[in-house]
């Protein structure tokens, strides 16, 4: 969903399992269609229907380009909720809202089909391992121009624990100097387990909008792998912190 790294640009679909000439300029068109009439629904009915999601702290979320949204993560379908329950309405009249994510490639783009459906989604491939420096740059690219969610984990959490972060979303952080807001989502383990194809219906999710993390701090001390990760940590305890108050107000409401 980027292009080759000479010709990159901020929002362009990467050449090598990219849609073709035509399907990028409809891409505009189709893109809006998909995120703000189809997916809508069906995202408002799993979680807002079926499942009851409350939401702490929307009024702090920043709409301005350069805005990295880092969640704890507990299904393969976090950033939906996040999504649309942070910013739908407004991406239908401000469609650069829509949050960029980083998206496992052997789960995501494993057929031409899934990586078109994922391109609308604006989803960034990321190689099996993790390990990818290249999606690190495009994703550092993109973020400049619009708002993107990671999660710093890597992977999901089996229990609903937060576990440490990974360098790589502090190396983002370093090369574009964004505003981060942490974002805590409590609930879609139950959703959605690992194993689980289909989102189970009952449950709640809990969506915490934390404010913005300072880490000019730590950024001062120079772009290094032991500097990403002090800003990682620092990000995750934020989520773990933000978690407990989730619990504090779930008691609060006697749930």
């Amino acid at each position: 969903m980027i292009d080759r790294e000479n010709t990159m640009r901020a929002g362009a679909p990467p050449a090598e399992n990219g849609p073709g000439a035509l399907t990028r300029l409809l891409t505009p068109f189709t893109r809006w269609i998909i995120t703000n009439l189809l997916a809508p629904p069906w995202v408002f009915l799993v979680f807002g229907l079926l499942n009851r999601t409350q939401v702490y702290g929307r009024r702090r979320l920043l709409r301005t380009p350069n805005t990295l949204i880092l969640a704890n993560h507990q299904s393969m379908i976090d950033s939906f909720p996040i999504a649309y329950y942070l910013y739908y309405p407004e991406t239908v009249l401000t469609p650069h809202l829509v949050p960029w994510n980083a998206a496992a490639q052997e789960n995501f783009f494993r057929s031409p089909f899934l990586a078109w459906v994922f391109y609308q989604f604006r989803c960034i491939p990321v190689r099996q391992g993790r390990r990818d420096l290249k999606a690190l740059n495009r994703s550092a690219r993109t973020l400049r121009a619009g708002t993107m969610i990671l999660f710093p984990e890597g992977t999901r959490s089996r229990d609903g624990t937060i576990g440490r972060g990974r360098p790589g979303t502090g190396m983002v952080i370093l090369q574009t100097n964004p505003r981060v807001i942490p974002v805590t989502i409590e609930g879609m383990d139950r959703i959605l387990p690992i194993g689980a194809r289909c989102p189970r219906i009952g449950k709640r999710l809990s969506i915490y909008v934390g404010r913005p993390i300072a880490y000019q701090d730590l950024a001062a001390n120079g772009r290094s792998r032991e500097t990403a990760q002090k800003i990682v940590d620092r990000v995750m305890d934020r989520l773990a912190f933000q978690r407990r108050v989730l619990a504090r107000l779930k008691r609060a409401r006697g749930r």
